[in-house]
This record gives structure tokens, C-alpha cells and sequence, in this order.
């Protein structure tokens, strides 16, 4: 997206609910001065009239509303209104995307999360915030855990009604919940603390956060922070990579935050949707071709937290054509497609890995294969259950399955480049696999 650049510079002044009084007299002297006030009608309503300043409404969607907006108004001095801290969750981190840091000057107010959490008594640092905001509420799936602690910011007065269903719809009715009410302004309100279970329906203020403090039913399945979650925590037709194989397999692509993984073969999306919750910043897209297993990948993906996950439902490496670069891919099924594996590395940058895992002869000598020509590591993971024999206990074995990863090398300064790099004629003299 091209920079506006304005004459006059941007000054965002974060507001609260307790309109102009809480303004600090920095804050006030740059409303004072502009030319134009940009914000929502709420924000724009808290001003008084000593504000002489065009008042504009932000239109909606509000995002690709913003650099024409502000291409209006360039040159004459603009202030934009936010509530609470406008670099948190706020409409800071859009107009630094658009003008660039050095031509907006942000003055902050407290966020509604500090107001909650110094209310609560709860520090900051151990509370993590989730946003409804324009978000579906199903992301709060992902940060239940017993003992957790949540402050969740509200998109209206109907979401903490549709917390507290999620919460007994996910096993954590047991959860105690407060709805924080017009934090920092006259009308502050702090609701009483209920559970999930026994809460009545919210009839109370747009502006709102609510506070959960997470807790288990003692029946409810047991979801944790790491890959490996339950087979049972999945909707699936028996294709889902098995719990054990799946944190081995999620080991090797080894997610980091703000990474994108491309899930060949999505299967149930097990591989997709704990990569995802790895950091809430990770993204995957996974590519299933048959519908009916697409739709429970959606299902699955909104029910462990991730909602945003997206699914391509079409045959690889066709459906590969107009995907975001990745910097993992895995692949769980369709190997032996023309062409497929030879695409994914293609498509990965210096740096960028693949895990690829089957359980059939004809794919594993393509790994095989493919571990001459490009390096990488070569294992086999087998997983046996113990069961009843008669009066007695044994060993039951899953299908072994045949894991190949690799990572695609730095080039060199020079322009040389190894093996992990760049593709070299087979050499089964040398091959160890």
C-alpha cells in the first residue's frame, strides 16, 4: 500500500469514557489546534464545543476507508480520536501502516485493560486479552486453560452473553465471569462475578470488557498449550494424524510467530489448527479436496480456537497456484500427485521447511528420493498401544509412518549453495536411506 504523506502531521489522542475531563492538557491543546477531528460518533460526541475543528466521522468498513480519508484532509492539521491506548487493538497500528511512524504522533490514554485489570487486582503481565472486536468470538477457545486468567474486549452488548454460552459449550462452565462497564468514566460499573454456568442474560452497556477467570469442568476433555492434543479434541473420518505422530510432526515444521504454513492434504486440519495455536499470530492455510472434509476442517478450526484458519478445498498442486509464500509446508497426503512435491519446495524461501509423512511403499521411495536430491532428515516413527490379550496385556502396533524433513538453505555470499539447496542428480551409491 502506497504512504500518504500529509504536510502537516497525524496526531492520534487516545479518549475514555471519561470524555474531556480525563483528557490530559497536552491532549486537549492538539484538539484545540485541528483543523480536523477524525473518530467515531461516541468519540467525536465526548468533545465540547471549545473543539472547532471539522468533525468527521469514520465511514464503514473503516479500514479501506483510511488512506483516502486522510488523502482528503492532507494538509491541514488532523487529530484522530482512540479510545483508551490507540497502539492497542486501536486505530494506531492502521494509520502507521498507511502514513508511517515518522509522520504520526500518538498520545496515549489508559486502555480499558488497565483499568480492569487495576479494578480486578489482577497484573497485567498474567492476564492475556483477547479482542471480539470485528472477530469472531470462537478465538477464545484457544486461550482456555484451568487457572487462566482473560480480559476479553467486547465488540457489544451481546458478547458477554455469547462468552459465557462458548465457555459451557467448551467444558469451562464452571469459569467466573464480571462485565466491566464504561471503565475510567462517570458511569463505571463493575457487574457481579457469576459463573458461565448460572449466568443470567446481559442487558447492560455497548462499552464493556469482560473478565474470565477460566476454570474446567472436572468431565471436560483436556486441551493443552503444546501440539498434541487429544484425537478425541477432533471431528474426523478416521483421516487425522494421530496425536503422537502429530507433536513429532509439529516438532519438525517448527512454528514461530507470524509464520504461514501451507497444510497439503488437510485431512481433519489437526496439523493446521495446532500450528496455529502455537502463537496467536501464526497462520495456515490448508488444502483438502474433498468438501465434506473441508467443511469439518472449518468446524474444527472455529471449535479448538482458530477460526481463521483458511481452507482451500481443491486438488494439489493446482490449488497451490495462487497461495501466500509459506515458510512451512506439510504434507499429509497426495504425494505420489505429479508434480506436488516439487512444487512446495519451489514455492519455499531460503530458509523454509518441509515435513512431508506417509505410510504407503510407493510415497516413502519418493522420500526417499527426495532426501538424496535435497538433504534432510530421514525417520520413522513407530507407536504401539498396550491393550487386553485376553487376561493379559500386549502391544497393538499403529502403521509406522516414514516422516522426511528438510530445510531449504541460505544461499551463500558467493553464490555457492549445498545440497539443501538446490536439487543434485540421484546417487544411490551414496544414499544411507
Amino acid at each position: 500500500m502506497a504512504r500518504v504523506r500529509p504536510s502537516a502531521p497525524v496526531t492520534v489522542v487516545g479518549i475514555g469514557a471519561d470524555g474531556w475531563p480525563g483528557i490530559p492538557e497536552a491532549s486537549r491543546q492538539v484538539l484545540l489546534d485541528a483543523e480536523v477531528v477524525i473518530g467515531g460518533r461516541r468519540q467525536l460526541d465526548l468533545l465540547p464545543d471549545l473543539c472547532t475543528g471539522e468533525r468527521v466521522t469514520w465511514p464503514s468498513p473503516l479500514r479501506p476507508a483510511v488512506p483516502g480519508l486522510l488523502a482528503a484532509h492532507a494538509g491541514r492539521r488532523i487529530a484522530v480520536l482512540a479510545s483508551g491506548d490507540p497502539m492497542f487493538y486501536g486505530i494506531g497500528r492502521a494509520l502507521t501502516e498507511v502514513l508511517g511512524p515518522d509522520a504520526l504522533r500518538v498520545l496515549p490514554h489508559p486502555s480499558s485493560v488497565s483499568y480492569a485489570a487495576a479494578g480486578l487486582g489482577w497484573p497485567v503481565e498474567d492476564v492475556e486479552v483477547v479482542t471480539l472486536v470485528g472477530r469472531p468470538p470462537d478465538r477464545i477457545a484457544a486461550a482456555l486453560h484451568h487457572g487462566r486468567r482473560l480480559l476479553v474486549l467486547s465488540a457489544d452488548a451481546t458478547t458477554p452473553d455469547r462468552i459465557a454460552a462458548l465457555l459451557r459449550d467448551r467444558g469451562f462452565g464452571p469459569s467466573r465471569m464480571r462485565v466491566l462497564e464504561q471503565l475510567g468514566g462517570e458511569h463505571e460499573h463493575f457487574g457481579d462475578e457469576t459463573t458461565a454456568d448460572s449466568r443470567p442474560d446481559h442487558t447492560g452497556d455497548a462499552l464493556n470488557i469482560v473478565a474470565v477467570d477460566c476454570r474446567r469442568a472436572p468431565d471436560a476433555l483436556r486441551t493443552g498449550a503444546v501440539p498434541g492434543l487429544p484425537d478425541e479434541a477432533y471431528e474426523h473420518d478416521g483421516q487425522l494424524t494421530k496425536r503422537h505422530v502429530r507433536a513429532a510432526t509439529l516438532g519438525a515444521l517448527a512454528p514461530a510467530p507470524g509464520e504461514l504454513l501451507w497444510d497439503i492434504g488437510g485431512g481433519s486440519g489437526s496439523i493446521a489448527v495446532e500450528w496455529m495455536r502455537t502463537h496467536p499470530s501464526c497462520r495456515a492455510v490448508t488444502v483438502e479436496r474433498d468438501p465434506v472434509r473441508a467443511e469439518r476442517i472449518v468446524r474444527n478450526a472455529e471449535r479448538l480456537g482458530v477460526p481463521d484458519l483458511r481452507v482451500v478445498t481443491g486438488a494439489a498442486p493446482d490449488a497451490l497456484a495462487e497461495l501466500p509464500t509459506p515458510d512451512a509446508v506439510f504434507i499429509g497426503g497426495g504425494l505420489t500427485a505429479e508434480g506436488l512435491l516439487e512444487t512446495c519446495w519451489q514455492a519455499l524461501p531460503a530458509g523454509g521447511r518441509l515435513v512431508a509423512n506417509t505410510v504407503t511403499l510407493e510415497s516413502e521411495a519418493l522420500l526417499a528420493a527426495a532426501r538424496r536430491r535435497l538433504g534432510g532428515d530421514l525417520v520413522r516413527l513407530a507407536v504401539a498401544h498396550a491393550v487386553p490379550v485376553g487376561g493379559f496385556t500386549g502391544w497393538r502396533q499403529a502403521m509406522p509412518v516414514t516422516q522426511w524433513s528438510a530445510q531449504k538453505a541460505v544461499p551463500a555470499p558467493d553464490g555457492a549453495s549445498d545440497r539443501a539447496a538446490d536439487a543434485v542428480p540421484d546417487d544411490p551409491a551414496g544414499a544411507d536411506s
